[in-house]
């Protein structure tokens, strides 16, 4: 049976000389049935393509290449690099890309990004990432993922706890932020299981979350430039502590007043007291005085 338990994952390492390392945010997944809820929440079938980020030892992996469907893994650290290419190197569903999933902050690694492209799903399968996510990339990796090319039909992965909260997070609450607005608005978010810290190794201090993110169609955004609204976002809660006639006011866009006022948006509210479509609209209205 694919997977590995606790005992298996530490065989491996000590066997390659190797043990989690906390600048990678290590944290082994080894219950073995929350893994299997994993694929069974992504509903991986035999024509998918998975996007598998921090394969590990390759115990998700194993499971998601039982499912008949090809996997692109992306490993940053050169020893487990070595490891899986020992294992399911010679697979022929399995692509491994040794470095960061990330090029920079607001970048994926161009080499995930093209193997993504040049694999066809087969007829009815779609791409899909799969994963159990090191903490510290799991933020800027979902808001990358959401709309760049190709895009993905479902994001299923494990990330803590606070990340979770802060997808479905409303206005006016502490952990409403850029990732809340824009999850809102590209995606539908579900948490399907809370992880205790005991089902990894070495176990972390916090909790985790099993989440499903399933990508809204483009058609239905309502949004012209996504990487624009996006970006625009993200720079306007830098200071989000600031009132909007303050943050905006290198705008150009004339009467910046009759803007917010036009749209029913006080020019004293703060970044947090936005609801999504407030920032839909504020951005349109922006971007239109501003040509």
């Amino acid at each position: 049976m694919a997977g590995q338990t606790l005992s298996e994952i530490r065989s491996l390492l000590a066997a390659a000389g190797l043990s989690p390392r906390h600048r990678f945010g290590q944290n082994f997944l080894h219950d073995l049935n929350l893994m299997r809820k994993v694929v069974a929440t992504a509903d991986v079938g035999p024509n998918d393509v998975v996007l598998e980020v921090g394969p590990g030892t390759g115990s998700l992996t194993e499971m998601l290449l039982e499912t008949g469907a090809r996997v692109i893994a992306v490993e940053v650290d050169h020893g487990l690099a070595a490891l899986l290419r020992e294992r399911l190197g010679s697979h022929e569903r399995f692509t491994l890309i040794e470095g960061d999933a990330l090029a920079g902050k607001h970048a994926i690694n161009p080499a995930a990004l093209s193997a993504l492209q040049e694999t066809e799903p087969a007829g009815g399968g779609s791409r899909k990432l799969v994963a159990n996510l090191p903490y510290q990339i799991a933020t800027p990796l979902i808001m990358e993922l959401l709309y760049r090319q190709p895009p993905l039909a479902s994001l299923t992965c494990t990330i803590q706890m606070e990340v979770a909260e802060r997808l479905s997070a409303s206005p006016r609450t502490a952990a409403y932020g850029p990732l809340s607005v824009i999850l809102h608005l590209l995606a539908t978010v579900r948490t399907v299981a809370r992880i205790p810290a005991g089902a990894f190794w070495p176990r972390p201090k916090i909790e985790s979350a099993l989440v499903h993110v399933a990508p809204r169609p483009r058609a239905e955004l309502g949004i012209t430039d996504v990487a624009d609204f996006v970006a625009f976002v993200q720079s306007t809660f830098t200071q989000r502590r600031k009132m909007l006639r303050r943050i905006l006011r290198e705008c150009p866009v004339g009467d910046l007043e009759a803007v917010l006022e036009r749209l029913a948006i006080s020019n004293a509210a703060r970044p947090e007291e936005l609801s999504p479509s407030d920032w839909v609209r504020l951005h349109a209205a922006i971007r239109s005085a501003s040509r």
